[in-house]
């Protein structure tokens, strides 16, 4: 028997991928490269962008972060496996030259789809493009390659969003995916976004509605070749791999521990008491790798035939649930442990149940000192932007309110009873169990790779950065007491009590500004 199957299966395969310059995509590529020495090609499906053509993307791919160990475990000349494709699922045949369509067809062996629009604002013309016929087109490709062995399409768990309690399986589709093809290419937006409440019904957005339909694209040629479809939830840093809390992506948690550690961001609408469904990327990338393994295993043990369509969630709700409440008081004392060199102002998060509470919090916390932090880059020279960054989230706010306060339980018994079939070498080497995951300790990491790969400051600077917060600190008292000083003097000035009365007062001021 060998010692590790998942291995073997995808030495000597080629593997085209969708989406890979994503979060999940290139750390697709990476894990395939460190962890398979004798892993095939990766054709990598990529477009021009910003004057600069696919072999000048590629080249900034190979810079990106999630390959900095390559260098030092000796591993960069497996980099040469990567081959681009110059191409876009938003365009018919995928946007792929003849040439390079025949050296697919001919060579390739797994596809991983990982290409989509994350996009909740999104029109619903560009997200039926995108993710609903940009895997349509994909589907099509594969139905032409000559030796196709796995195809695993990465869907998102929300796609079901109109569930609070959903099951690893293919839901009834929401409507008619032609209908919804036909009315995004006669109708202009304006037209489509009168319909969108009819067309999507109880799916938040445009994003969960067209992702759904997507997934039965995929279940249409499930009895063709082995097929899979992953769900992940919020996808964050990674948990062990390649480094512990490394992150390229500044969604979910990520993105606001990047603007808490700047003191730019202070107040947070969330409800600590309420179950937060985090996976980390290692794991979905892990979990991607693992079903293009077991799709094909099925089919042979299945006498050549396909098996049914597989679905697993990539979730923790139901297994390894998380709640803000567990390291709320923990949150402040891991941004002063990793403080920035470049935070403006000392760091001090805090969460809020309440949307209406947040929006009265944000325009003291958020707004007017963005007025003023913004006057004095625009005088230094440099470009406002947080006046702007605050508009965008204040905007966001009802769109996004659903996501914030709803508690999603996804059933992940499908994906656990995958992982025990493994043998133990491979269960070590592509975990997708987080059962010994420790939440204190990932965010601890998480809000470190942050700080190193967000915010692009080195381990090296740590100790200045500390001094600095000590700095900050000092100024943050000052101001809180100038400011109640001077809120004293106002009481005392336009009501005339003594100064005695005056500072009864305070405490109940204090206390109810702590409520925002």
């Amino acid at each position: 028997m060998s010692s590790s199957p998942i291995t073997d299966f995808y030495a000597g395969r080629n593997v085209f991928i969708t989406g890979a310059t994503g979060f999940v995509g290139v750390t697709i590529v990476e894990k395939l490269l460190r962890e398979i020495p004798n892993v095939g090609t990766l054709y990598l499906l990529m477009r021009a962008k910003k004057g600069k053509n696919v072999q000048e993307r590629l080249g900034e791919l190979k810079k990106n972060s999630v390959f900095d160990k390559f260098k030092e475990l000796q591993l960069e000349s497996r980099l040469a496996k990567i081959v681009p494709v110059e191409g876009d699922v938003g365009l018919e045949n995928l946007g792929i030259s003849p040439e390079d369509r025949q050296t697919l067809i001919d060579n390739v062996n797994v596809v991983f789809h990982s290409a989509a629009t994350l996009d909740f604002f999104q029109s619903l013309k560009e997200t039926t493009n995108i993710n609903l016929r940009g895997t349509r087109r994909v589907v099509e490709l594969c139905q032409q390659l000559k030796q196709l062995d796995a195809l695993v399409h990465v869907s998102s768990a929300y796609v079901n969003a109109y569930l609070t309690k959903v099951e690893e399986k293919l839901y009834p589709s929401p409507e008619d995916p032609e209908k919804i093809i036909q009315l995004s290419e006669t109708l202009n937006d304006e037209a489509l976004k009168e319909l969108e409440p009819k067309l999507l019904k109880d799916h938040p957005n445009t994003y969960t509605f067209t992702k759904h339909l997507a997934e039965h694209e995929v279940a249409n040629v499930a009895g063709k070749f082995p097929c899979g479809i992953v769900r992940p939830s919020m996808i964050t840093a990674a948990w062990k791999e390649p480094l512990p809390g490394w992150t390229i992506s500044k969604n979910g948690p990520q993105g606001f521990f990047m603007g808490a550690s700047k003191g730019v961001l202070r107040r947070l609408p969330l409800d600590p008491n309420i179950i937060m469904d985090y996976i980390p990327i290692d794991v979905v990338v892990n979990g991607i790798i693992t079903t293009g393994y077991y799709v094909n295993s099925l089919q042979a043990k299945n006498g050549g035939r396909p098996s049914e369509l597989q679905i697993f969630h990539l979730t923790s709700s139901t297994y390894k649930p998380f709640r803000f409440e567990l390291m709320a008081d923990k949150i402040n004392g891991y941004l002063h442990d990793y403080p920035l060199n470049s935070a403006v102002w000392y760091p001090n998060l805090r969460l809020v149940k309440s949307l209406w509470v947040f929006r009265l919090s944000a325009i003291l916390f958020h707004f007017i000192p963005a007025l003023f932090l913004d006057l004095v880059t625009k005088i230094g020279g440099g470009r406002p932007i947080l006046v702007r960054l605050h508009k965008n989230v204040w905007n966001s706010l009802n769109t996004l309110e659903r996501f914030i306060f709803t508690e999603w339980h996804f059933d992940s018994k499908k994906l656990l009873a995958l992982s025990k079939t493994l043998n133990p070498v491979d269960k070590k080497k592509f975990f997708i169990d987080i059962g010994e995951l420790s939440w204190d300790e990932y965010f601890a990491n998480t809000i470190l790779g942050v700080r190193q790969y967000l915010s692009k400051e080195p381990p090296k600077n740590l100790e200045k950065a500390r001094r600095k917060d000590k700095i900050l600190l000092g100024l943050h008292v000052a101001l809180q007491l100038l400011f109640w000083y001077g809120v004293f003097k106002l009481i005392v000035c336009f009501t005339g009590i003594s100064g005695a009365k005056a500072a009864l007062v305070l405490p109940v001021l204090y206390y109810l500004f702590g409520l925002l």
